[in-house]
C-alpha cells in the first residue's frame, strides 16, 4: 500500500497509524519530519521507554545484519510501557533490507524480517527510513503488500507545495508570509527540483532576515528578463543582487558551464572592483579564489557555490563585514 506524507499525518492526528511504514526518497527534511511526527505518537515523557532508533548503516556484514535484525525484532515485539504503543525507527534501512554482501546470515535475517511483516506487532509502529530500495527485490514487493510505503519529496498539488515550502522555511529558522509561499508555489507548480532551487536562492538572498515577504519572492523568482551576455556582471556591479541571481539561474539553466560563469565573475572583480577600494577588492578576490577551489574539489553544488559568490559580490555590506572579520582574526 502507498500513502502520501499528508495522508500519514492525518493518520497520526487520528491516532490510527499503520503497523509498518517504509519512508523512501531523497527529501531528508520531509522524512525527518514524518519520523518526528510518528515518534510523537508516544506520550511526552515516555519516549525513553517507548521510542527506539536503530542505525542500519552500521550493518556492514552478514553477521551484523543478523544481529541488527535480531535486536530490531526484540524491540518491535516488546510491549509498550505506560503508552498505547511503541515506535521503532530504523535509519538507513536500505543497508538492512539489501545487505551489501550476500551470506547465509544476511539471508536468514531478511527472512526473519519478512516473517515479521506477515505478523507485525499491533502495539508497535515500525518505521523503516531509506533513500531507495530495489523495486525488483522480494523484500520490497512484500513491503508494498504488507506495509505502507511513503514517497517523500513528491508534490501532488499546490497545497502540498505550499506545505513543503513552509516546512523548509521553518527548518531554516525563518518565517515566510502566506502570500510569499503562494507565489513561490504557483511559480514552480509541483516541480520539486525547480521549487527547491527557487527556495534555496530565496533563503540565500534573504540571509539574516527574520521574515520572507512576497517582495523577496518577486526579486528572486520573478520572470527572468531577456539578458545580454554581460547582464549578470552588470547587475552585480550595480548592486542589484536579486536581479543578478535571476540572471545566474538563467545562464546556468541555459547550459553555460559553471567554470565559464566563474571566469566572468573573476573578470568583473579584476576590472571593476578596484574602484570600490582596496579592502572590498581584497575580500572579493578571496571569495573568487575560494569558489574556484570549491568547484575544483567538489566542495558543494556548483550552482550553490556561484549563488553564494554572487550574493557576496553584489552586497557591499557583506564585503565590508567580511573585511572586518579578516582584520579581527589577524
Amino acid at each position: 500500500m502507498t500513502a502520501t506524507p499528508a495522508a500519514v499525518r492525518r493518520q497520526i492526528a487520528a491516532s490510527q497509524p499503520d503497523p509498518v511504514y517504509l519512508l523512501l526518497g531523497d527529501d531528508d527534511v520531509e522524512k525527518a519530519e514524518l519520523v518526528s511526527a510518528l515518534g510523537g505518537l508516544v506520550p511526552e515523557g515516555l519516549e525513553a521507554f517507548n521510542v527506539e532508533r536503530i542505525h542500519a548503516a552500521e550493518m556492514t556484514t552478514g553477521e551484523k545484519v543478523a544481529a541488527g535484525v535480531s535486536s530490531l525484532m526484540a524491540a518491535a515485539r516488546t510491549l509498550p510501557m505506560m503508552s498505547p504503543r511503541r515506535v521503532v525507527i530504523v535509519l538507513q534501512a536500505e543497508a538492512m533490507l539489501m545487505p551489501r554482501r550476500e551470506s547465509e546470515a544476511a539471508a536468514g535475517a531478511v527472512q526473519q524480517l519478512e516473517a515479521y511483516l506477515e505478523r507485525p506487532e499491533r502495539q508497535t509502529v515500525l518505521v523503516l527510513v531509506a533513500v531507495a530500495v530495489d523495486r525488483r527485490s522480494r523484500i520490497y514487493k512484500q513491503l508494498t503488500k504488507q506495509a505502507t510505503v511513503v514517497i517523500c519529496g513528491v508534490l501532488e498539488s499546490q497545497a502540498d507545495a505550499e506545505q513543503w515550502i513552509q516546512a523548509r522555511a521553518t527548518a531554516a529558522g525563518v518565517a515566510i508570509d502566506a502570500a510569499a509561499t503562494r507565489l513561490l508555489a504557483a511559480r514552480a507548480g509541483t516541480d520539486l527540483k525547480r521549487m527547491r532551487g527557487d527556495l534555496d536562492r530565496l533563503l540565500l538572498y534573504t540571509l539574516g532576515q527574520a521574515r520572507i515577504t512576497v517582495d523577496d519572492v518577486k526579486e528572486i523568482a520573478g520572470p527572468s528578463a531577456l539578458q545580454d551576455d554581460w547582464a549578470l556582471t552588470t547587475a552585480i556591479e550595480q548592486g542589484r543582487t536579486g536581479e543578478a541571481l535571476r540572471h545566474l539561474a538563467s545562464t546556468l539553466d541555459g547550459g553555460t558551464a559553471p567554470e565559464m560563469v566563474l571566469g566572468q565573475l573573476a573578470w568583473l572583480v579584476r576590472s571593476k572592483f578596484p574602484a570600490f577600494g582596496a579592502e572590498p577588492l581584497a575580500v572579493a578576490v578571496e571569495a573568487v579564489f575560494r569558489t574556484d577551489l570549491d568547484l575544483k574539489r567538489s566542495g558543494g553544488a556548483p550552482r550553490v557555490l556561484l549563488e553564494r559568490l554572487v550574493v557576496e559580490l553584489g552586497d557591499r555590506r557583506q564585503l565590508a563585514a567580511a573585511m572586518r572579520v579578516v582584520k579581527r582574526d589577524l
